[in-house]
């Protein structure tokens, strides 16, 4: 099975969203260099960042977000982002009414089911988990196995936590991998199980 890494770019005093949902200039860093990161054309990163994001991205096969992500992107038009296969979506609701039962988003009841199906379709390919409240019940369930951030120089004050609501302590290897790029720092930590 893939290994499960809680994932997001991230304020440094701990957020990614501002209280409105808002990413603010979390997100600028993907637009700071002049290396094409997707097929796109419209990501542009330093050498340094398109180094370490793509190979990661390539691995990639399942993320897991909670239902108010799927609905603040619509669902991302039935699409999932960035070439993922699937889409797996924690809800206590079932697919919205009209949503294409054929596109590769799975709803999925609780944290512990949505990893087991997130690995089922992801074979030995990566699981990611979509940092925030979903991200936090996974690391309090001891599902996650590596925690990256990319640390973008903003101060928030207040907002959407990396980690949601955890309120237990979890401790995390010496960060493996720092990085750093255009408006952004990169870390990797294996969780210390």
């Amino acid at each position: 099975m893939g290994k499960v890494v809680m994932y997001s770019s991230v304020s440094v005093d701990g957020f990614v969203a501002d209280d409105n949902d808002q990413p603010g200039p979390l997100f600028d860093w993907l637009s700071s260099g002049e290396v094409p990161l997707d097929g796109s054309g419209e990501l542009k990163v330093s050498q340094a960042s398109y180094d370490y994001t793509r190979p990661y991205w390539d691995q990639i096969g399942v993320t897991i977000v909670g239902r108010h992500v799927f609905d603040l992107t619509d669902g991302w038009g039935g699409k999932p982002p960035g070439g993922i296969d699937h889409v797996v979506v924690v809800s206590h609701r079932p697919m919205p009414e009209g949503w294409d039962p054929e596109a590769p988003f799975h709803f999925v009841d609780g944290v512990e089911a949505a990893v087991a199906k997130a690995q089922e379709l992801a074979g030995d390919r990566l699981v990611e988990v979509a940092a925030g409240d979903v991200g936090g019940q996974v690391l309090a369930a001891g599902l996650v196995d590596e925690v990256r951030m990319d640390v973008v120089p903003v101060v928030f004050g207040s907002g959407k936590r990396y980690f949601g609501s955890v309120n237990a302590q979890h401790l995390l290897e010496d960060p493996d991998v720092v990085i750093q790029g255009n408006r952004v720092l990169h870390l990797r930590y294996r969780v210390r199980r």
